[in-house]
């Protein structure tokens, strides 16, 4: 027979564990961890001997208390620690829940990224928050609405003095060889209603304006964009996802794509193209992070 004691034993040990649980996943990971995931690949096509390292932020969601200005700056002086050649800034800037979570003026967060440094430059992409206002909060939207909130991260980017290749694209030199960077807009930029949404990732234009068969790297905030990938670019680098945020034993429970876990996270391979999910830094919706920290990406190509 179970004793009294052993019942209340129990309990008391559940709720410590609920307790630890919810202090290390709300406080800890999302507030405190900051960790490098590094990748090293050849992708098809790049070129023999070229090597490229490039670092790539995403899904800051600054705000207090989890993503202050004080972290955003720690996460600066992180990535230029790597000594990347290139740093590339994959969306979402601003808030992205509020919880608990208060914003950041945005152009004070440009004095921190300006610090970023790499000798190929820096280039961002606008995510879907970035055209949201934050959280899904402002219906109704319209594409002028969008635009106004889209604006404020276009000049806080250019107040950092980081490059914008919102649906572009730049041809950079790599020793005595050359690639192309090219960026899109959002693929869920407008919501329309409950999971509909226009995109603004205009893919096909930017891959018109390539005039040479030199490799060509892809930055698209949804990691959705990808069964829409040709062949001619190499590797593509998201974010938006978060890892789901909480992921477990490889598997995260919630992931913002219509592909679930099949782009949650990661380096994943298809069809011989390359794509990279960084789990970002911020959260979204929820404060939370588990399994997944806050981190920032070192991809070594080459």
């Amino acid at each position: 027979m179970i004793s009294r004691r052993a019942v209340l034993t129990s309990i008391a040990g559940a709720f410590l564990g609920a307790a630890s649980f919810a202090g290390f996943a709300f406080g800890i990971e999302p507030g405190w961890r900051l960790v490098t995931t590094r990748y090293r690949l050849k992708p098809r096509n790049w070129p023999e001997g070229a090597k490229l390292r490039i670092a790539c932020i995403s899904d800051l969601h600054a705000s207090e208390p989890q993503m202050g200005l004080k972290r955003c700056a720690d996460v600066v002086a992180m990535t230029n620690a790597l000594q990347p050649d290139i740093i590339l800034l994959l969306g979402d800037y601003g808030i992205g829940q509020k919880v608990y979570a208060r914003p950041v003026d945005t152009m004070e967060l440009a004095k921190v990224l300006a610090d970023l440094k790499a000798p190929l430059g820096n280039y961002a992409i606008l995510g879907n928050h970035d055209y949201w206002g934050g959280s899904l909060t402002s219906w109704p939207y319209t594409p002028a609405k969008i635009h106004d909130y889209a604006q404020r991260q276009r000049d806080m980017l250019s107040a950092a003095g980081i490059s914008l290749l919102e649906n572009d694209v730049r041809k950079l030199a790599l020793a005595d060889k050359h690639f192309w960077l090219i960026g899109t807009g959002s693929h869920i930029a407008l919501p329309l209603g409950r999971s509909r949404f226009t995109s603004y990732a205009k893919l096909d234009e930017q891959l018109a304006k390539l005039t040479d068969d030199a490799p060509a790297l892809l930055m698209a905030h949804e990691p959705d964009l990808f069964p829409d990938v040709p062949d001619r670019i190499g590797l593509t680098m998201s974010g938006h996802t978060h890892g789901g945020q909480v992921r477990l034993f490889g598997y995260s429970p919630i992931t913002p794509s219509d592909y679930g876990n099949r782009y949650a996270y990661g380096h994943i391979v298809e069809n011989d193209r390359n794509l990279i999910v960084s789990g970002g830094l911020g959260t979204s919706v929820m404060p939370i992070r588990f399994g997944v920290p806050p981190e920032i990406v070192l991809i070594d190509l080459g």
